[in-house]
């Protein structure tokens, strides 16, 4: 499958945050309408029969910090591109676009945001917002972060691009009044817009240190996977069919 570097397309501007927790790798679908997966898996053995891989291809932006970008992994390893291939396994002619800058809080993203889509020949078929974890390790206010979350979606809502908004948990030691409110902002941002929403995209693993790397922030390949496998069903469902021809 032919790939396209992210960096060639948008890192204008959003460099300047080095604050490590933010993901990133591209992928770009065949160029066919139709292919089909590998007959031979990666370690040599037989795979399983080849699932078609049908219909128009589908964009998908996966907007985030470094648990997008693939801080510390492989870029085969990151969650664009492992979701990307979970979704072809599945017959869906995914194109996922690896779009986490490390470091990036939301105010940064709302930077970026709208040359992101001005870059695109035509508007993607979803968006996947992952951030706010950069500004819980800042300790910035959540009312701050509710409010760029709130103008990106809108910007998207006006674009009219499909949403699935990936959702941060506070942890206790920030206290309860900041961990309620920074909780809430997510749930209460996907209502407002009417947006699809995780509450909290690393739910799967959190409870388990060993999935994660030493930083105890970012997962590693296997926690990659195994997000990817608890999330597959609400990408899924948040992409809206194809349009007919």
């Amino acid at each position: 499958m032919h790939k396209r570097g992210w960096s060639n397309i948008v890192i204008i501007g959003a460099a300047a945050l080095a604050l490590p927790l933010t993901l990133g790798a591209c992928s770009d679908g065949a160029d066919a309408d139709t292919a089909r997966a590998p007959e031979v898996a990666e370690d040599g053995a037989a795979a399983l029969p080849a699932i078609p891989v049908v219909g128009p291809e589908r964009t998908i932006i996966a907007f985030g910090d470094s648990l997008f970008a693939g801080y510390g992994l492989d870029p085969r390893d990151s969650y664009p591109e492992k979701l990307e291939n979970a979704l072809r396994a599945k017959g869906i002619n995914a194109d996922i676009i690896n779009a986490g800058v490390s470091g990036d809080t939301t105010a940064a993203g709302l930077n970026r945001l709208e040359f992101t889509l001005a870059a695109m020949e035509q508007p993607p078929a979803l968006l996947i917002l992952e951030l706010g974890g950069n500004d819980l390790l800042r300790g910035l206010e959540p009312d701050e972060t509710k409010a760029n979350l709130g103008k990106m979606l809108a910007i998207l809502q006006e674009q009219n691009v499909p949403v699935l908004l990936m959702g941060m948990r506070s942890p206790p030691n920030y206290g309860p009044e900041y961990q309620a409110q920074f909780d809430a902002l997510y749930r209460d941002l996907a209502k407002q817009y009417g947006v699809a929403l995780i509450p909290f995209w690393l739910e799967d693993i959190y409870r388990e240190p060993e999935l994660f790397q030493s930083d105890r922030i970012h997962p590693t390949a296997d926690g990659i996977e195994r997000l990817v496998a608890a999330t597959l069903g609400e990408v899924e469902g948040a992409l809206p069919p194809p349009e007919g021809p």
